[in-house]
């Protein structure tokens, strides 16, 4: 079985439940493709920021579009 091409790919401005990103990377993982995405940071809260931008990995069919900037 020949795997497809990934939908998406690196440094995509990309939007998702929950926010937008971008990709930083992806792999193939159980015959999906998945990516790190990192989230763009909203204004700093009044407390400041504990760290710096949050990645997560997201599949293929949990992003929702690509951002055309």
């Amino acid at each position: 079985m020949k795997t497809k091409q990934p939908m998406f790919s690196k440094n995509q401005h990309v939007s998702f439940i929950g926010g937008m990103g971008k990709i930083l990377n992806c792999q193939i993982d159980s015959g999906m493709w998945a990516y790190a995405v990192e989230m763009e940071m909203g204004p700093p809260p009044e407390s400041g920021r504990v760290g710096p931008e949050t990645t997560i990995l997201l599949y293929e069919t949990e992003i929702q579009d690509v951002m055309h900037l």
